[in-house]
């Protein structure tokens, strides 16, 4: 079952075609992660994705409600960490459920001990392990990742991706997200969409094997990433 599909899907700014023929088809549950030059649009295809934007011309289906998380994050900077992470949640959970889950991503985290603390008393990367954690508490059917780990050091993006990969096993969702880090790509995507310079449209699409704990080592990693850098130019 397809949850996202695009069909010659375009997108121009005054002046500026941005996306151009892009097709896509993101299946149920699936984890699909994006690469591409900078300034390609990759940003902009995921606020189509969302809804966020309206296309140019083509058309767009999106099945179920998303959540987008942008690299400048999306906090309230009047609610305490807690209650950030705890607005993610549907407002019909019973409030011994909401603490619990709250407490499970401040523990996951790391960051119980700012539980009430504002969003601009911690640092960028502070800032976007709540972010996630929001995102990742709440039950959208379709999340939508801009650069998520991009602002965290290396050991806590390595956890992070541990811990979205391990609440995707539990709680199954359809996650597109863009990165500019192709080995993270290959590590925990189903598939990886290379997409060309502006106006961009989709050059390649590389399928992994072996689940999604991946590491260097595993089978079609090392030629996955070499497969995606020569397709960017970037051997």
């Amino acid at each position: 079952m397809s949850v996202l599909t695009l069909e010659g899907v375009g997108f121009d700014y005054p002046g500026l075609k941005v996306i151009d023929k892009l097709d896509l088809t993101v299946a149920k549950h699936e984890l699909v992660v994006c690469v591409g030059p900078s300034g390609c649009g990759k940003s902009t295809l995921l606020s189509l994705l969302g809804g966020h934007l309206a296309p140019t011309r083509g058309r767009l289906d999106r099945k179920g409600q998303s959540r987008t998380i942008y690299q400048d994050g999306g906090l309230f900077p009047w609610l305490t960490v807690r209650q950030n992470i705890a607005g993610g949640l549907p407002h019909s959970t019973p409030a011994e459920a909401r603490d619990k889950k709250v407490d499970e991503w401040l523990e996951i985290t790391r960051l119980s001990e700012f539980a009430g603390t504002y969003p601009h008393q911690l640092s960028g990367g502070m800032r976007q392990r709540v972010e996630l954690s929001r995102a990742l508490a709440a039950e959208t059917d379709i999340l939508l990742l801009d650069e998520p780990f991009s602002a965290l050091d290396y050991q806590s993006r390595r956890r992070m991706r541990h811990e979205l990969v391990a609440t995707l096993a539990e709680r199954p969702r359809t996650v597109v997200m863009v990165t500019h880090d192709i080995e993270e790509a290959v590590m925990i995507g189903d598939r990886v969409v290379v997409l060309g310079s502006r106006p961009t449209s989709v050059r390649k699409v590389l399928e992994l094997t072996g689940g999604r704990s991946r590491t260097p080592a595993s089978p079609g990693v090392a030629e996955a990433e070499q497969a995606i850098m020569d397709e960017l130019g970037l051997s």
